[in-house]
C-alpha cells in the first residue's frame, strides 16, 4: 500500500498540542488560554496519547495545569506560536509505518500577507518533532502549506479552499494544477475539491478546516447562516453550490449538512485588546474586529468530538450546534468545550490540534 493521509475521524495514535504563550496571540497573561488548552489536553488524554510541546518559560504552568496522565508526554521544542494544526507534521501511513510531512511554513503568507515577521521556529518544528518523537519525516519544502488548509476523507478526496491555496503568499509560482498534483503526490489522494471560500475575516486566507470538513466519506458539515445580510452568507452559499455540483474521488455525490455559525458575531473587545502585545511586523487587532468563529472548527479524537462553545449571547447557538452534531454522529460523544480564550488567539480547537493516525 502507498502512503496516504487517513481521515481525521479514523483511529488515532496520538494528538500534538503546543502550549500557548505568545503575547500577540494570548496576551500578557496567557494563563486563561493555557487553562483552556489544558482542559482540551485532559479531555483528549482520556482517549489517546497527547504530545504537549512546551518551552522553558511555560513548562511549569503546563505541568501544573494538566492532569497527571501516562498518556501525556511533554517535549521541549521551541516554537513561535501554538498553532499545531499548521506547524506540526501532516502524518501519512501505508498501513504499517507512519511518517510525517514537513511543509514549508511562512506564517500564513510570508512577506506578502503573513501574520508575523519571524516564523523560523515554527517552520522548523515539524522536522524537530518527528526527530524527538521517533517518526521519519519527508521534507516538502519549498511547497508552502498549513495543516488547516486541507481536509481528507481518507479515501482519496481532499478538501481545500481557493482563497487559501491560491493566495499570493503561498505558492504563487505554481499553477492550480501543479498545486493539485503536489498535494496528491504527498497525501496519496486522487481528487482535490476546491471550495471557493472559507469563513469571513479568517486571517489564514480562509482555511478549509473552519468552514467545511468530512464527518464520514461523501458526507460533510458546512458552516452556514440563513442571514442574507451577514457577510458569511455569500461565502457559504458559493461553497454549497460547488459541493452540490461535484463528486468525490469514488464518484459519489456529497451529502452536505449545514452547521450554523454563532448567531452573534464574536468580536474583539476593548478589554481584550488591552492585553495584547504585538511584535514588529506582527498582524495587530482592533476593537470590534470580527473573529472567524465557527463550530466547524471541532476536533475528532478517538470516540469523541471536541466542539467549540462561545457562551454568553451565543448560548442558544452553542446548544443548537451541540444538538446538530449529536444527531450527525450518534456513535461518538460530542463534548462541548468553552473556546472563547482560544478564538481570541485567532483560531479554535481544530487549529491547536494535529492528529497522528494509528
Amino acid at each position: 500500500m502507498s502512503f496516504y493521509m487517513p481521515a481525521e475521524f479514523s483511529p488515532h495514535r496520538a494528538t500534538v498540542i503546543v502550549f500557548p504563550e505568545r503575547p500577540g496571540s494570548w496576551g500578557t497573561d496567557p494563563v486563561p488560554a493555557q487553562r483552556a488548552f489544558a482542559r482540551i489536553i485532559d479531555t483528549i488524554a482520556l482517549h489517546e496519547d497527547v504530545y504537549v510541546i512546551v518551552s522553558p518559560t511555560n513548562a511549569g504552568n503546563a505541568r501544573s495545569f494538566i492532569a497527571p496522565s501516562t498518556r501525556v508526554r511533554f517535549l521541549g521544542i521551541p516554537t513561535n506560536d501554538a498553532w499545531a494544526r499548521d506547524i506540526a507534521p501532516t502524518f501519512v501511513t501505508d498501513g504499517t509505518d507512519i511518517r510525517g510531512i514537513s511543509w514549508k511554513f511562512n506564517a500564513w503568507g510570508g512577506t506578502f500577507d503573513g501574520l508575523y515577521a519571524d516564523w523560523t521556529l515554527d517552520d522548523a518544528f515539524a522536522g524537530r518533532f518527528c526527530a524527538a518523537a521517533g517518526f521519519s519525516c519527508t521534507d516538502a519544502s519549498p511547497f508552502v502549506l498549513e495543516g488547516g488548509s486541507i481536509h481528507t476523507d481518507g479515501e482519496g478526496t481532499l478538501l481545500v479552499t481557493e482563497s487559501c491555496l491560491l493566495s499570493g503568499g503561498r505558492n504563487p509560482q505554481m499553477s492550480r494544477s501543479e498545486i493539485e498534483r503536489t498535494l496528491c503526490s504527498y497525501l496519496g489522494c486522487t481528487k482535490v475539491l476546491w471550495l471557493p471560500r472559507g469563513i469571513y475575516n479568517d486571517e489564514t486566507n480562509e482555511h478549509v478546516d473552519n468552514v467545511c470538513c468530512f464527518i464520514r466519506p461523501a458526507e460533510v458539515v458546512l458552516a452556514w447562516t440563513d442571514d442574507t445580510n451577514d457577510p458569511q452568507y455569500e461565502l457559504s452559499r458559493a461553497d454549497l453550490e460547488y459541493l452540490e455540483s461535484v463528486t468525490d474521488a469514488k464518484d459519489r455525490h456529497i451529502t452536505v449538512h449545514k452547521l450554523p455559525i454563532p448567531d452573534v458575531p464574536v468580536c474583539i473587545t476593548e478589554s481584550d485588546l488591552s492585553h495584547y502585545v504585538f511584535e514588529d511586523g506582527e498582524d495587530t487587532r482592533e476593537v470590534g474586529e470580527r473573529l472567524a468563529a465557527s463550530y466547524v472548527n471541532f476536533y475528532f479524537a478517538n470516540d469523541i468530538v471536541l466542539l467549540p462553545q462561545f457562551g454568553g449571547e451565543n448560548a442558544e447557538s452553542d446548544s443548537r450546534a451541540l444538538s446538530i452534531m449529536r444527531g450527525l454522529l450518534p456513535e461518538r460523544e460530542i463534548i462541548p468545550i468553552p473556546a472563547m480564550e482560544i478564538i481570541k488567539g485567532g483560531g479554535n480547537i481544530h487549529c491547536i490540534t494535529q492528529q497522528i493516525p494509528q
